[in-house]
């Protein structure tokens, strides 16, 4: 592929894989921008800004996008409960979509033929740039000059030594590192090894729940239609709301994740991860609905819940069955709204109460004392219907056998 000359848009954030990138691109003959979305990693504009331009971007373009990342693609996923495996919040594949939508728009803007990434051929993230490139503008090239140009991560290291590029990973310090609002990911160097216990220099936002204070923590969780709106009573914007979260949850040791991963690729991937707000918020989400939602509804959900999960994973947000999934999501979230208070203590998060204003909850009928109002004289007959197919197979065909019968001989 010949970039000659061409106007290529890069996803930058600063780490090794963009940063070398942009030098790489420029050898190619390209004309690199850099791209650096702001969704809560928190580098101040003007060093993103110096380091792309040093290393021999043509404009470096800085977006804030916390507010529409937390709007638009996290609030989705915590009415979805969208939990990749069961427990990984999804926060860098949410991140992707954002970033490939302002990608495609800086692209627009300056007339550009390619976009590019710093994927590698084993990632997830690269299935998430191409496809969702393809979704919005599918005239656009894709570029990744990591994956496409084969080099592998101490090659990256020492082509940044040798070209003078700044660069957090060092041969000392291998370690891949992602963030934004939503979580913290650390891969690389000796966590590719399955038996080795991370180092605590790989934590940044969660204490060691030895370390965490002796005491617990309650916090309360004010919820409307499924999103998130107040922390300990006092109203908030979620972006604020997760960032309080994440330093009070952090500093209890709740959040880390340690865990073998299906990557799309098809190969596992072992991912350590900080997600202390996520974590704490998806728990209380989930224990409301537990509270306001109907048995049937949550069964379905959970199904949906999983394929939600997947499409994030799988770079399928932009696709008619996401959009459709999140009709649905919508309709079920109406009467979630309420409050739980979780319980905060050395790694461990706990919902402790719960209520709401459309709770199905009823202790008149839960309660087991003489004045409960649920008619137990009816429930003879309903377990007598309930029933009646087990019992009509048993007549027919004589019962099953309780006792195995002795083999011959």
């Amino acid at each position: 592929m010949s970039l000659e000359g061409k106007k290529v848009v890069l996803a930058y954030s600063g780490g090794l894989d963009t940063s070398v990138s942009i030098k790489r691109l420029e050898e190619k003959g390209a004309e690199p921008y850099a791209l650096y979305v702001d969704l809560g990693q928190g580098e101040a504009e003007t060093d993103v800004k110096e380091k792309a331009l040093a290393i021999g971007a043509a404009d470096c373009f800085v977006v804030d996008g916390k507010e529409e990342f937390a709007g638009e693609y996290v609030a989705p996923a915590i009415k979805a409960n969208a939990l990749y495996g069961g427990k990984y919040p999804l926060f860098t594949a949410l991140g992707r979509y954002l970033i490939s939508k302002k990608l495609v728009e800086a692209a627009r803007r300056v007339g550009a033929t390619h976009i590019a990434h710093g994927s590698t051929g084993k990632g997830n993230d690269q299935v998430r740039f191409d496809v969702t490139t393809a979704s919005l503008a599918p005239d656009l090239i894709v570029v990744a000059p990591t994956r496409d140009w084969k080099m592998s991560r101490p090659e990256e290291i020492e082509y940044a030594r040798e070209h003078g590029i700044p660069v957090p990973a060092t041969k000392e310090s291998p370690y891949s590192v992602d963030e934004n609002l939503w979580g913290r990911s650390i891969e690389a160097g000796p966590l590719e090894d399955p038996e080795h216990e991370p180092t605590p220099d790989v934590y940044e936002l969660t204490t060691d729940p030895e370390d965490a204070p002796d005491d617990p923590q309650y916090v309360e969780l004010g919820f409307e239609e499924g999103l998130p709106v107040s922390l300990d009573g006092e109203e908030m914007p979620l972006v604020a709301l997760i960032a309080h979260l994440n330093e009070i949850a952090g500093s209890h040791g709740v959040g880390r994740l340690d865990m073998i991963e299906d990557r799309l690729v098809g190969i596992k991937s072992r991912e350590i991860y900080e997600v202390p707000a996520a974590t704490v918020i998806i728990a209380a989400h989930q224990e409301l609905e537990s509270l306001t939602l109907p048995k049937d509804v949550l069964r379905f959900k959970a199904h949906v819940e999983q394929r939600y999960a997947e499409l994030a994973y799988e770079g399928l947000w932009f696709t008619p069955l996401k959009a459709a999934l999140d009709a649905f999501v919508d309709e079920t979230q109406k009467a979630v709204t309420g409050t739980i208070r979780m319980k905060l203590y050395k790694g461990t998060f706990t919902p402790v109460s719960r209520s709401a204003p459309k709770a199905l909850y009823s202790k008149d009928l839960a309660t087991y004392d003489p004045e409960s109002t649920f008619d137990e004289s009816a429930a003879a007959g309903f377990i007598a219907l309930w029933g009646l197919p087990a019992r009509q197979w048993a007549a027919v065909h004589g019962g099953i056998e309780r006792v195995s019968p002795q083999r011959a001989g």
